[in-house]
């Protein structure tokens, strides 16, 4: 531990700042760690409940999600199910609409999280830039100094170089992050889709169609629907 203390005073005023992004980045980390561990561990008992309660009742469906309300899965399912015997069209407009918006919620972190992968290595190599130009200074170029001033010029060298090596640190600490994250993000996209596909499915066949269907039957009470306009035969009056 007195060793990492040491280096990090060691390479200088940049070392600060540095450790501002690393301490974001593993504060994002964990944020974001959380979040999907609760929606990965919850999501797929929630989806199954709602889809087999679709099947028999719509409003207990929809008692299900908006239950769930506190997971991105659960207000997505809810958008369509709040609905009041929508058209397909408009089922399936609501469900792509809450996805959006939950699409965007999921991203949450990730313009900071590339903001740090492109400054931490450029912050790394101002600090050793900074620190060469100290070491260069205090030189005594042409003074007759000996193996002394070339062992202090090493160790000045040694010394600034330990920015550029934090910087790609934290860097490449970050970019796992925010790969990982693009990676979990990318198979929710793909599960949301599934999901609403099966979902607006089951609303077609069990629940819009056969409604359809009784509607245009005369039995029903209903007049049957035209299939074409057929032309007016009777005579002109007068």
């Amino acid at each position: 531990m007195t060793r990492v203390y040491d280096l990090f005073f060691k390479g200088g005023p940049v070392m600060w700042p540095l450790l501002g992004l690393s301490v974001i980045a593993i504060s994002c980390a964990l944020e974001r760690a959380w979040f999907w561990f609760r929606l990965l561990t919850k999501e797929d008992r929630i989806v199954h409940d709602v889809l087999e309660a679709a099947r028999y009742d719509l409003r207990e469906a929809a008692k299900i999600a908006d239950y769930a309300q506190f997971l991105p899965i659960g207000r997505f399912l809810l958008a369509p199910l709040r609905l009041r015997q929508p058209t397909p069209e408009t089922f399936r407009l609501a469900m792509e609409a809450a996805g959006d918006k939950e699409f965007i919620q999921m991203r949450k972190g990730d313009k900071m999280l590339e903001t740090i992968i492109a400054v931490a290595p450029l912050l790394g190599l101002l600090g050793t830039v900074t620190g060469l130009i100290g070491t260069f200074n205090n030189l005594n170029v042409g003074g007759g100094g000996g193996s002394a001033d070339a062992t202090k010029a090493a160790a000045g060298i040694g010394e600034a170089l330990l920015t550029t090596a934090a910087g790609m640190m934290v860097a490449i600490i970050a970019l796992l992050i925010f790969r990982t994250l693009i990676t979990l993000q990318a198979r929710q996209i793909d599960y949301f889709t599934e999901v609403g596909s099966e979902l607006e499915l089951i609303y077609r066949q069990i629940w819009y169609e056969p409604f359809v269907e009784q509607r245009v039957e005369p039995s029903n009470g209903y007049e049957s629907l035209p299939s074409s306009r057929e032309p007016d035969t009777r005579p002109i009056e007068g």
